[in-house]
């Protein structure tokens, strides 16, 4: 892992050199790796080799060690000092580096730090503003300290557990060849990249151990060392156990976060104790598990056995990379790419970063566009895709005799009677209607629909997602509602279309594939599709944001519904209808004017959010309460339960019943053995030879070549890795319920009764019998349902995301959105959450400052097309400056003729990571 640190105080920064930097926490009597400066700033200074606190002091404060005088022109006072970047080694290379008297993992960890220092390095820029510019320059020069540590925090009373890591600290400053001075530095873009410099530091680390001997298996995150056992490393995680509880008990999951929650926890300093003593209190600790420093039994747990590792080419990492990243997102950096790529080869040593690096960027199937300081990447298929959508949706226009030439009376009035009166009339074989939050589509739907039928033609309805299509809209009236999925599957649904109308509620959550094939689908049946959504509300998980593709890049006009009726107190509207048109920050001192915004206790943040949802609920009212990230989530419901438990509203008794997690991998990730886990539950979608549909199968066991899956008494057979769309990969979990619950379906599914559960469907839990029997009810239909304990595909639903909110309206909301949330969240986000409610709006934050300025991103993705669009509207700009600038009279000398003499770094060269344009 690496995390990056900034450090906005000399002061601060001298401090911790002195407590924490130059000798470890626990002071190893004669075992500490002095500290040592390198970079290219350190041999231009002459200050290359071991770090004195006289030098790092002077850093600091941005003065030369060698001259006394200032490096840089000017100094503000609260300028940033540097950035503490550190590097951790995974826990079984720690252990088995404590575990020895030799140098060989030490030795490899600190040149894979150094390697990944010098990338970083690579990248080092400054910011330009002289002459009018506003831009950053690339220089390639930094300076950093390096401080090796072999031990993690100490938790009170116990020794110190093993942990090797390195703090590398960098300096503020970098050199301007052009301008020929010292200055700041712009880290903005290496603190971005940060996944990307850990994906390579974990490749050239895991490589420099496989050479050494050492057998490899990749992580989530990382990797660890093979035959490691797992009771082990939970032994030597006391510090990170102890972090992470209190993480969770303050709803802490950020990692600037986490790392100050590290600082405030710190143990007291325990020493005197040398690497011996720690060695023997390690080996004490393995014995008293029962085992011994050999592992478990006679399998020594320094190697594991040796094998052939799968056949890998660099190729094959960036198809992988192109698979995954361009599965939800149409447009991808390139460095985002690589990182993938780079994880994907781990535990192959026979590819090399370079060879991934110069493999991606002859890969002529991959576009990229400079935007900026970033390259940014798309492929020729996903391309092609957006071309053939768009394509044919612009040659369904005026194609069509208008259903009628002109429009009947309608019962409607303003923007809805407008938009009823545009898919009565338009000739176009695609309409949009385009209705912000609130504003009555359903009610004009209704209307459409019924003067579309009086004209003899059937109306077919459907939604993206199953509580869309059988929960919200057959709620709604329109009985015979089905999901997109179902209609793109059934030929006899298809055949219903034939010179009629599509109507797909919801509409922004369709993908760029399955709007294509609604496309093909009305074109072929001579049937007309309306598309009815709201483009700033969330869109879908797959690739390509479609609605808003077509409205706006293709040019498809939409009727526009923005008369908000939803909200009935004026204020309430005004900032949910600022948020609809971006103004975010008329619409936040709305909500302030309102006393929506409700600052809250870091420490304790949702035990006023769930008193006072409580108190809602006991006046009667509908509520729903919707946080960013499940997470989060997960620590509002136990707050509320905790709340609805003391009230009598859920009985204190509770059973317990199987949760089935999913894991939400990609198909790319479904298709790579080493990414299962022992323990995890199959599901089928569909039929496979030798499996049924909706069969559960349990992972027994996992190679890199092999999964192997069993379901009850049935002989393990192998997951078929090739059918990666024909199952969902899920682990398992525990929920207690209580009578008095509020739970979410979470894949559709059947009662014991044969009766439809949909995704998405929220019920009240009514009872749990002794023999497991889960018995709920829909609040709204009264209808009954049972469920068996093993059902596993449910949650709480006490507080939700805004995903699962959309489409939903209630009396009062309730947002949980402290700072530990603000990344998962945008405009896009905010606004869903916002306008749920008819009464009132109720927000939750430890930092509204913060909060606004993170609502006030746009959670639009990027398309192919307005990728290549930009790159054109960027080559007329360049060409426009190349005409009216004046030529320039002056020449630069070069940087190797500027730059004093010093000795250079040495160091092999090898090829940069490039960030290459069309």
């Amino acid at each position: 892992m690496i995390r990056m640190i900034q450090s906005s105080a000399a002061g601060q920064a001298r401090r911790y050199f002195n407590s924490s930097l130059r000798q470890s926490d626990y002071y190893l009597n004669g075992q500490e790796q002095p500290g040592r400066l390198h970079g290219r700033i350190a041999a231009r200074l002459g200050i290359q080799g071991p770090v004195t606190k006289n030098t790092f002091h002077a850093l600091c404060e941005h003065i030369n060690p060698i001259t006394g005088k200032s490096l840089t022109p000017r100094k503000k006072d609260n300028r940033t000092v540097g950035y503490d970047i550190n590097f951790h080694c995974p826990k079984s290379v720690s252990i088995l580096h404590a575990l020895t008297d030799e140098s060989h993992i030490l030795d490899a960890f600190q040149a894979s730090v150094q390697q990944t220092m010098l990338d970083i390095e690579r990248d080092a820029q400054t910011r330009v503003r002289k002459n009018g510019q506003d831009e950053d320059r690339l220089t390639g020069e930094l300076v950093w300290a390096d401080f090796i540590h072999q031990t993690a925090r100490p938790v009170d009373g116990i020794v110190p557990d093993p942990h090797l890591h390195c703090h590398s600290f960098v300096f503020n400053v970098t050199w301007d060849a052009v301008e020929n001075q010292f200055k700041a530095g712009q880290f903005r873009d290496i603190k971005r990249d940060m996944p990307y410099y850990q994906a390579r530091f974990h490749k050239i680390l895991s490589d420099k151990l496989i050479s050494l001997g050492y057998c490899i298996r990749r992580t989530d995150t990382a990797f660890e060392i093979a035959g490691m056992p797992e009771r082990i490393m939970d032994l030597f995680s006391k510090r990170t156990n102890e972090i992470g509880q209190i993480a969770n008990e303050l709803g802490i999951t950020d990692a600037s976060e986490l790392d100050a929650l590290g600082a405030r926890t710190r143990a007291k300093k325990q020493k005197g104790l040398t690497m011996t003593q720690l060695k023997q209190a390690w080996r004490k600790q393995i014995l008293a598990m029962g085992m011994n420093d050999k592992g478990e039994g006679d399998q020594p747990i320094r190697f594991a056995p040796v094998k052939e590792p799968p056949a890998l080419t660099p190729k094959h990492c960036v198809e992988h990379a192109l698979q995954l990243r361009f599965e939800r997102a149409s447009v991808m950096p390139d460095r985002r790419i690589l990182e993938t790529a780079y994880r994907h080869s781990i535990g192959n040593l026979s590819v090399k970063l370079d060879q991934i690096t110069e493999s991606f960027g002859r890969d002529h199937r991959i576009l990229k566009i400079k935007d900026g300081a970033k390259t940014l990447c798309t492929t020729k298929e996903v391309l092609a895709e957006e071309r053939r959508m768009v394509q044919l949706a612009r040659q369904g226009q005026g194609t069509l005799q208008p259903l009628y030439k002109d429009a009947p009376p309608i019962t409607l009035d303003g923007e809805q009677a407008e938009a009823v009166r545009h898919v009565l009339t338009t000739a176009n074989r695609l309409s949009i209607i385009r209705g912000k939050a609130g504003t009555g589509k359903t009610t004009l739907m209704k209307e459409a629909i019924h003067r579309i039928e009086r004209t003899g033609r059937a109306v077919t309805v459907v939604a993206p997602t199953a509580q869309a299509a059988r929960g919200v809209l057959r709620e709604e009236g329109f009985t015979e509602a089905e999901t997109v999925a179902k209609l793109l599957a059934s030929t006899d649904l298809q055949n219903r279309l034939k010179d009629g109308v599509l109507w797909v509620d919801e509409a922004g959550l369709l993908n760029t594939a399955d709007m294509t094939a609604l496309l093909r689908l009305v074109t072929s049946k001579n049937a007309r599709l309306i598309l009815s959504g709201d483009t700033r509300q969330h869109t879908s998980v797959v690739r390509g944001d479609a609605l808003r593709i077509l409205n706006t890049v293709a040019g498809i006009k939409s009727a526009e519904t923005s008369r908000i009726f939803r909200q009935r107190d004026l204020d309430y509207r005004q900032a949910v209808q600022a948020l609809s048109q971006g103004d975010v920050k008329t619409a936040f001192a709305t909500l302030h004017k309102m006393g929506a915004m409700k600052t809250v206790d870091p420490a304790n943040p949702f035990a006023r959010l769930a008193v006072e949802y409580v108190t809602t609920l006991q006046r009667g009212k509908t509520a729903l309460v919707i946080s960013p990230t499940h997470h989060q989530g997960e620590l509002v419901t136990q707050a509320i339960r905790d709340q609805l438990r003391q009230t009598g509203r859920i009985k204190k008794t509770e059973s317990p019943a199987l949760q089935l997690v999913n894991t939400n991998m990609t198909e790319a990730e479904k298709s790579d053995c080493r990414n299962y886990r022992t323990g995890q539950i199959i599901q089928f979608n569909q039929n496979v030879p030798g499996i049924e549909r909706g069969s559960r199968w349990s992972v027994v066991s996992h190679t890199d070549t092999d999964v192997r899956i069993a379901a009850g008494s049935n002989r393990p057979i192998s997951l078929p890795l090739d059918r990666t769309q024909q199952f969902d990969v899920y682990r398992q979990a525990e929920i207690n319920l209580a009578k008095g619950d509020t739970i979410r379906i979470t894949r559709n599914g059947l009662d014991n009764n044969r009766k439809r559960l949909n995704n998405g469907q929220i019920l009240d839990v009514v009872a749990v019998d002794k023999n497991g029997t889960i018995r709920l009810r829909n609040r709204i239909s009264q209808v009954n349902y049972t469920l068996p304990n093993s059902f596993g595909h449910l949650a709480y639903a006490h507080c939700i995301t805004s995903h699962a909110a959309q489409g939903k309206t209630v009396d009062e909301v309730f947002i949980a959105q402290p700072a530990s949330t603000f990344a998962a969240t945008n405009l896009n986000q905010f606004y869903v959450s916002v306008s749920r409610a008819r009464d009132a709006v109720h927000i939750y934050t430890d930092d509204p400052a913060a909060l606004l300025a993170t609502a006030s991103k746009l959670g639009d993705r990027l398309s192919a097309l307005e990728l290549v669009q930009r790159k054109k509207e960027n080559r007329k700009t360049a060409e426009h400056l190349v005409r009216v600038r004046p030529p320039v009279t002056t020449t630069l000398k070069t940087r190797r003729e500027q730059e004093p003499v010093v000795k250079p770094v040495q160091r092999k060269p090898k090829p940069y990571a490039p960030r290459p344009t069309l």
